[in-house]
C-alpha cells in the first residue's frame, strides 16, 4: 500500500498529539502587528485535550471516519476498549475505598514499628510492603496513599525523602506486572494476544521477582549515602489511630479478593471480565452508601434543613462583616450625595436596583455581598421577613430609602423606581436615589448601563450556583464520606485518553502505517523469538516515554505485532516482553510515561516535595537499565525452556 499524503498527515498529527501529552501547552504568545506588545492567548493542549483535538482534525480532513471511531470504542481483533476501562475502574473503586478505611496506612505503621531504629531494615521493609500491596491492588492506589504517607513520615523522622519516594515509585510500577488487573496495559496485552489470565501471571512472576530484587539492590547502592543506619524513633506508631473503619476494611478486602478470584476462574471460559468486576464494584458502592449512614459519624453532619445557603445564620454573617468596612460605607454615602460623581453603575439582583460609584470598588463589593438574594427552599413567612430586615439595614447603611409591600402605602408621595417581580418571589423591594443624585446630569447615564446590569446579574447567578455546589459538596462529605473521598481519586482522565489512543491507532491502521511498521519489525527480527523479545522489549520501554504514556505504547505495539503474522511462539514471546516493558517502562525518564507518574508528580508538588524532570530521569536511569536487561533476560530464558533454544 503506497504512502499517501493523507497517511503522512495522519502520522504527523499523531506525533504532535504525543508531543503535547509529554510537554503540555497552557498558552501561546503572539506579537501584535509591528509593535512591541505581546498578546498571550490561553490554550490548553495536554493529556486530556491533545488526543481529542487530533481526532477532530483528522476527522475534518477525512483521514478517519465513523468506522475507525467506532472500532476505537467497541474494539477489533478481540481487543475491547470498553471492557478494559470498565474492569479498571471497577477494581480501582474497590481498591481506593479500601484505602480510605485506613488499612494501607495501618500497614505502613505496622511496618514502621517492625523496622524500629534500623534505617536499612526499615527501607527494605517498606519496599517489600509496597511491592506486595501493588501486586494485590495495582499501582495507582498504592502510589496515591503511599506517597502521602512517606512524605509525612520522612518529615516527622527528619529523613531525606528522595530515597523513599523513588523506591516507592519503582516498587509499585514493577509489581503491577504480576496480575493482569494490576495495570490497564496488562489487560490490553491479555485481550490483544489472547493470553489467559492465569497464564499471564505464570509468565510474568519470574521476570517480576528478578526485576524487583535487582531494582532494590540498585536503589540501595544509589542512595547508600542518604539512608541512615540508625534512626531516632521516640515511640511506636499507634496502628488503631489510622484504621478508623475496621469493618469497612474487612468487607472491602473480602469483596476485592473474591472479585479477583472469580475473574481468574472465569478467564478459562472466555467470559468478559467486566461482567464480573462491575457487579462487585456496584455491591461495594451500595455497601458504602448504607455503611456511611449506619456507622458512627462526626457530630457536624450536614442536612438540608440546617445548612442550606442563604438561611438566617448565613445572612447574619455578612451583616456582621460590614462592621469591618464602616469607613468605606460612610465614604460611599458621601460620594453618592455628591453632584460631582462622574460615573455610576446599576446592579440588579433579582428585585433590587441600586446605584454604586465605580471608584469605590471595595465598598461596592461589600455592599453586593450584603444584599445578595436567593429564594431559600422551604421559605417561611418568618425567614422572608428576616431577609427583608437584612436588606433594609444594608441599604439604609449607605443612605438609600427602601420600600417593601408593608411600607409602600405610607410612602406613596415619594419618588421611587420599582421593578416587577416574578410570581412566587420575595416581596418587591424598591430603592429611591437621593434627589440631588436624580437631578444630576450624570444620573441619566444609569439608563445606558443595561449591559452592565446584565453582567452583574450573571455574576451573582454564578455566585449562587457556586454556593449551591459548595453546599452539595459539604452535604455529601458529611453524609457519604467514603464515596465523597473516592470519586475524586478515580482516574477519570483515563477515559477520554484511552479511547482517543485506540481511535488514533485505528486511524494509523486505516492509513496503512501499522502494516508498514509490522514489515519493519519482521525485517529487523527475522521472526526469531529472542530477537523479537529484545526488539519489542526495548521499543516498549522507549515508546513509554515518547508515545504518550505506557498505554499508548502498548496499544501501538500490540497492533504492530499482531499485524506482523509471525509464528505463534514468537508472538507469545513478544506479548510477555511487552508486558514487562510496559510496566517497568513507567520507571522511566518522563513523568508522562504513565498516568501513575503524573499522579505521583502532582502529589509531591502539592506536598512541597516537587521533583524536577532531570532528577526523575537521573534517579530512574540505572534502575530502569538494570530491570530492562534482567527482565528481558528472564523472558528469554522462559521462552528457551518452553520452545527450545
Amino acid at each position: 500500500m503506497p504512502v499517501t499524503s493523507s497517511a503522512i498527515g495522519t502520522l504527523v498529527v499523531f506525533v504532535f498529539s504525543i508531543i503535547f501529552v509529554i510537554r503540555p501547552l497552557s498558552s501561546i504568545t503572539i506579537r501584535v502587528g509591528r509593535s512591541s506588545k505581546k498578546l498571550r492567548i490561553p490554550i490548553h493542549l495536554n493529556l486530556n485535550t491533545a488526543p481529542i483535538g487530533a481526532i477532530a482534525i483528522l476527522w475534518a480532513a477525512q483521514c478517519l471516519g465513523k468506522t475507525e471511531i467506532r472500532r476505537g470504542i467497541v474494539g477489533t481483533d478481540g481487543v475491547k476498549p470498553y471492557n478494559i476501562l470498565i474492569l479498571f475502574f471497577s477494581l480501582a473503586y474497590m481498591a481506593i475505598t479500601l484505602d480510605i478505611t485506613g488499612i494501607l496506612k495501618a500497614a505502613a505503621y505496622w511496618v514502621s514499628n517492625k523496622g524500629g531504629t534500623n534505617g536499612w531494615r526499615l527501607f527494605i521493609y517498606f519496599y517489600i510492603m509496597l511491592t506486595v500491596l501493588s501486586v494485590l491492588l495495582g499501582n495507582d492506589p498504592v502510589i496515591l496513599s503511599g506517597t502521602m504517607f512517606l512524605v509525612y513520615y520522612t518529615n516527622t523522622r527528619k529523613l531525606a525523602h528522595m530515597p523513599w519516594i523513588m523506591s516507592e515509585f519503582a516498587a509499585a510500577n514493577t509489581a503491577s506486572m504480576v496480575l493482569f488487573v494490576g495495570n490497564p496495559t496488562n489487560v490490553v496485552i491479555c485481550e490483544g494476544f489472547g493470553v489467559n489470565n492465569v497464564a499471564f501471571t505464570a509468565y510474568t512472576i519470574l521476570p517480576f521477582l528478578a526485576c524487583s530484587v535487582f531494582c532494590l539492590a540498585v536503589l540501595a547502592f544509589q542512595f547508600r549515602k542518604n539512608i541512615h543506619s540508625k534512626l531516632e524513633v521516640s515511640e511506636k506508631l499507634e496502628i488503631s489511630s489510622v484504621l478508623h473503619d475496621p469493618k469497612g476494611a474487612l468487607v472491602g478486602s473480602i469483596l476485592l479478593g473474591t472479585c479477583l478470584a472469580v475473574i481468574i476462574i472465569v478467564s478459562f471460559f472466555r467470559v468478559d471480565v467486566w461482567k464480573i468486576s462491575l457487579p462487585f464494584a456496584f455491591a461495594k458502592f451500595l455497601f458504602d452508601l448504607v455503611w456511611d449512614q449506619y456507622r458512627p459519624r462526626p457530630d457536624d453532619q450536614v442536612s438540608p434543613e440546617n445548612e442550606l445557603p442563604n438561611n438566617e445564620s448565613e445572612l447574619e454573617t455578612p451583616a456582621d462583616s460590614m462592621d469591618d468596612g464602616k469607613d468605606d460605607v460612610e465614604n460611599a454615602r458621601i460620594l453618592l450625595q455628591d453632584d460631582s460623581m462622574k460615573t455610576g453603575s446599576r446592579f440588579d439582583q433579582d428585585n433590587v436596583v441600586i446605584a454604586v460609584p465605580n471608584d469605590l470598588e471595595k465598598s461596592r463589593t461589600d455592599f453586593m455581598e450584603g444584599i445578595e438574594v436567593s429564594k431559600p427552599l422551604g421559605e417561611t413567612k418568618t425567614s422572608r421577613r428576616t431577609m427583608e430586615h437584612v436588606r433594609i439595614l444594608r441599604l439604609s447603611e449607605i443612605g438609600w430609602h427602601v420600600k417593601t409591600e408593608e411600607t409602600e402605602k405610607s410612602d406613596d408621595s415619594e419618588k421611587t423606581k420599582s421593578r416587577r417581580t416574578q410570581e412566587g418571589q420575595n416581596p418587591q423591594l424598591e430603592t429611591t436615589v437621593p434627589s440631588n443624585l436624580v437631578d444630576s446630569p450624570d444620573s441619566r447615564k444609569l439608563e445606558d448601563s443595561a449591559s452592565k446590569q446584565t453582567i452583574e446579574s450573571d455574576k451573582q447567578s454564578d455566585s449562587s450556583r457556586t454556593r449551591f455546589l459548595q453546599w452539595v459538596d459539604k452535604f455529601c462529605k458529611a453524609n457519604f464520606p467514603t464515596i465523597h473521598a473516592a470519586f475524586p481519586r478515580l482516574p477519570f482522565a483515563l477515559i477520554p485518553f484511552a479511547f482517543s489512543q485506540f481511535i488514533l491507532i485505528e486511524a494509523l491502521a486505516h492509513q496503512g502505517w501499522i502494516d508498514i511498521f509490522a514489515r519493519w519489525l519482521i525485517k529487523a527480527s527475522g521472526g526469531e523469538v529472542f530477537k523479537t523479545i529484545w526488539l519489542v522489549g526495548v521499543l516498549g520501554v522507549v515508546l513509554c516515554n515518547i508515545s504518550g504514556t505506557n498505554i499508548g505504547a502498548t496499544i501501538l505495539l500490540t497492533k504492530i505485532v499482531r499485524a506482523s503474522s509471525m509464528p505463534d511462539q514468537t508472538v507469545r514471546a513478544a506479548a510477555i516482553a511487552l508486558a514487562v516493558a510496559s510496566n517497568i517502562g513507567a520507571v522511566s525518564f518522563t513523568f508522562s510515561a504513565s498516568l501513575a507518574g503524573l499522579l505521583w508528580q502532582q502529589i509531591l508538588e502539592e506536598k512541597g516535595k516537587g521533583i524536577t524532570q532531570r532528577e526523575f530521569a537521573k534517579y530512574n536511569f540505572f534502575p530502569l537499565l538494570t530491570m530492562t536487561a534482567v527482565g528481558l533476560g528472564v523472558v528469554s530464558a522462559e521462552m528457551a525452556v518452553l520452545y527450545g533454544g
